[in-house]
């Protein structure tokens, strides 16, 4: 080994040394941030407080992000910290989560995103059975598919709020790519594809173009089909990479969406409002007759009060003929004044009016 190789060994061994110090200065300081924490849930618990606030976590991401000075990048930075508060929050009361299964769904994939790995995921076969898992007490969080951004809105999911009283309390956007999977990797051994609707319909293209002959099948999720695809050789899912490496399959081919900057919207669902973090949005349903003027009359008094309305949706109103029950989302928290005010205005100019919960804005998941 030549003198300049030494060299270079002995300063990577110092380097290594001077992370390994740092390292242990982290363990360290993780294990009194945990017990600070066990602290926090012992005032919880006698004041019989909420243990999980979105808005407090939200506090820190923004804190540490503004905070940082780099090179570790703020992305990273969050990932790293949503762990540690997930393995902390634990320590306070394991959070139960219900999602829409099986595992290595979309939503599977939001749930770790918002609550960390530490949290216990349980998955349901329909959306409907989430809404009763949280009505029930039987958990403390669910998360349900909202809209994305290529098939629009979930029916389901908003149909259920109709008739629930179970609040928003958070959201999660993810990019989603969707992957063609099969046991072998080989295009040659697919003979059926099975899918979503929703994952099928934005595929429809590439499917059209690959696959004109191959029968399509709809299943509840796209990790329902690379479960059905795990189990028969002929067939092949469309479906998360993420659910190629639970349910043991190869990928054929990677990014078959039709159209890039493909996003799916979630919601977080709970029992109550979360407290205002400065950053928030507020989700509201109401219902109104067909009439001349009827949009314009539950809008103005948004406009009027300057407050941003970032999406309007209507449906049909089940059993009413040619009434509609509006979904807007707005900037700000319901406590807001100029938000509280705009509502109450709202409310004496329609037939029906719900608030289905303030909450953090969510970021966007890469």
């Amino acid at each position: 080994m030549e003198q300049s190789d030494l060299g270079d060994l002995k300063k990577i061994k110092n380097i290594r040394s001077k992370i390994d110090n740092i390292d242990d200065k982290l363990l360290e300081l993780l294990n009194k941030r945990a017990s600070l924490v066990i602290e926090v849930g012992k005032v919880k618990l006698e004041g019989k407080r909420d243990f999980y606030v979105p808005a407090r976590e939200k506090e820190i991401y923004q804190r540490l992000i503004r905070n940082n000075t780099g090179p570790f990048p703020n992305q990273a930075l969050r990932n790293v910290f949503r762990e540690i508060m997930s393995a902390s929050l634990s320590l306070e009361k394991p959070l139960h989560v219900a999602y829409l299964g099986p595992k290595a769904t979309f939503t599977h994939q939001a749930c770790m995103h918002f609550f960390g790995l530490s949290a216990e995921f349980i998955p349901e076969k329909d959306i409907a059975d989430i809404f009763d898992d949280v009505e029930r007490g039987k958990v403390d969080f669910g998360v349900v598919p909202i809209e994305n951004t290529t098939e629009g809105v979930v029916s389901h999911t908003i149909d259920m709020f109709v008739t629930s009283d179970i609040k928003i309390c958070g959201e999660i956007t993810m990019e989603v790519s969707l992957s063609l999977l099969n046991r072998t990797g080989k295009i040659h051994d697919v003979k059926k594809i099975y899918s979503h609707p929703h994952a099928i319909a934005e595929c429809k293209e590439w499917l059209r173009g690959r696959f004109p002959d191959v029968p399509l099948f709809d299943v509840s999720s796209t990790a329902m089909a690379a479960q059905t695809s795990s189990e028969d050789l002929s067939s092949a899912a469309i479906a998360s990479e993420f659910a190629a490496t639970l349910y043991d399959l190869q990928v054929v081919e990677r990014k078959i969406e039709d159209h890039s900057n493909n996003f799916t919207r979630f919601l977080v669902i709970g029992k109550k409002n979360p407290d205002k973090s400065g950053d928030d949005k507020t989700s509201v349903m109401f219902a109104v007759k067909d009439m001349p003027g009827a949009l314009y009359e539950i809008l103005k008094p948004f406009a009027e009060r300057g407050i941003n309305l970032t999406k309007i949706e209507s449906r049909p109103q089940k059993g009413k003929a040619w009434e509609y029950i509006f979904f807007v989302d707005m900037d700000g928290h319901v406590s807001d004044s100029k938000v509280s005010k705009s509502i109450k205005e709202l409310e004496t100019k329609c037939s029906f009016m719900k608030i289905m919960g303030s909450y953090p804005k969510g970021g966007l998941k890469q």
